[in-house]
């Protein structure tokens, strides 16, 4: 094992992340400007890192919360939209710290009103909008409302509105992708009406870039998220773009080192629950990892990793902090080589997508649940 690596870690790809940004670029408008989702620890890759990586390929970044905005505000100015939910005692470091909110509620508007008032600042807000999709935003009849707040409002601009796509990415039936188009438009249409044109606008994340803005869409920003870090929203849409000449690469590697080797006799069990007994002499190699590093229970028994460029199955219970594979396939395996739980090694590769579908989830569930403590290594 190198000298200079740590036991396990994230490599992340400087090269592969510029590769996406500036490819997905090419797909929106000219003009289109991009807000960068770096919430959820940037998808678990890492949220300085990727924000260091990324600052010279978007226009804004995107957080959820105060914290993540603290965090990010240590490398970078660049302006930043937190659209989740901040408690009202907290508004006012968020002002000073410098955000476009998203802002969801009459209550939430008044708050934010106060907060940079108090501070006699200008702050700018977005304006959420439940285009269908049943989450958080007002609803078309309730915007007349917030407008006419907005008019009496001395420290609070609106300069945005935006919405979500509840399913465009993997179907081939886009008719409630219509109906949410149709309804942002109408909703677009209120704040014209109200005297609010020429605001900035934002319905699509990577697949609704991939599906919409390009030939139909008329908003002037994207925010864009999976498709950044290298994964696609759905196997359809990978499957029509990579036809189209669009490549996207992972950014993220997960990495850590054989901890221990045995050969175990035929009939003996393996980890917690019995659940995995041998057949014959098994060549094992424990793992340092489990599921408080991410790497998911329900993998037990049938997750992969890679050795020696070879696929090593998953045997027994994945446990908090380590799992044992069957590492038969590798008769040279030894203390110390390097284990690959996502990424590639050889001719071989295990992908966040490849882990997520043996978890009955998401690619980017399986990336963001990645145990923050890894350390993230720029190769």
């Amino acid at each position: 094992m190198p000298q200079n690596l740590p036991l396990s870690y994230i490599e992340l790809s400087e090269k592969n992340l510029a590769h996406n940004l500036t490819a997905l670029r090419a797909e929106a408008r000219p003009g289109t400007k991009f807000a960068f989702a770096v919430k959820g620890n940037a998808y678990g890759h890492g949220q300085n890192e990727i924000v260091r990586m990324a600052e010279p390929y978007t226009d804004y970044f995107l957080v959820n919360s105060i914290d993540e905005l603290r965090l990010l505000r240590a490398v970078s100015e660049k302006p930043t939209f937190l659209l989740g939910y901040v408690l009202p005692p907290l508004l006012p470091e968020a002002v000073s710290l410098g955000c476009i909110f998203g802002v969801f509620s009459l209550a939430q508007f008044s708050e934010i009103e106060k907060a940079a008032a108090a501070l006699d600042r200008k702050q700018e807000v977005h304006i959420a909008c439940d285009a269908l999709l049943g989450r958080e935003g007002f609803q078309e009849a309730d915007l007349p409302a917030v407008f006419a707040a907005a008019k009496t409002a001395g420290h609070v601009a609106i300069t945005g509105m935006y919405g979500h796509f509840a399913n465009i990415e993997d179907t081939t039936d886009f008719s409630h992708a219509q109906k949410q188009i149709d309804a942002y438009a109408r909703m677009r249409k209120v704040a014209e009406d109200a005297g609010f044109g020429g605001l900035e606008t934002h319905l699509s994340a990577t697949s609704g870039l991939l599906t919409h803005e390009k030939d139909t869409g008329t908003n002037s920003i994207v925010r864009l998220g999976v498709g950044a870090y290298g994964m696609w929203p759905s196997e359809q849409l990978k499957r029509k773009f990579t036809k189209r000449g669009l490549e996207l690469l992972p950014v993220l590697s997960w990495k850590t080192h054989v901890a221990q080797v045995k050969v175990l006799a035929p009939g003996m069990t393996i980890g917690y629950g019995l659940t995995y007994k041998t057949q014959k002499e098994t060549r094992t190699a424990l793992v340092p990892q489990g599921y408080a590093d991410g790497f998911p229970r329900i993998l037990s028994n049938q997750g992969m990793v890679l050795i020696g460029g070879r696929r090593c199955p998953v045997v027994g219970r994945v446990s908090m902090n380590m799992f044992v594979v069957d590492a038969t396939a590798v008769p040279e395996v030894a203390e110390g080589d390097e284990v690959v739980l996502i990424g590639a090694e050889g001719d071989k590769s295990i992908s966040a997508q490849e882990m997520a579908e043996r978890s009955d989830t998401i690619n980017y569930e399986a990336t963001t649940r990645i145990n923050p403590l890894l350390p993230r290594i720029i190769v």
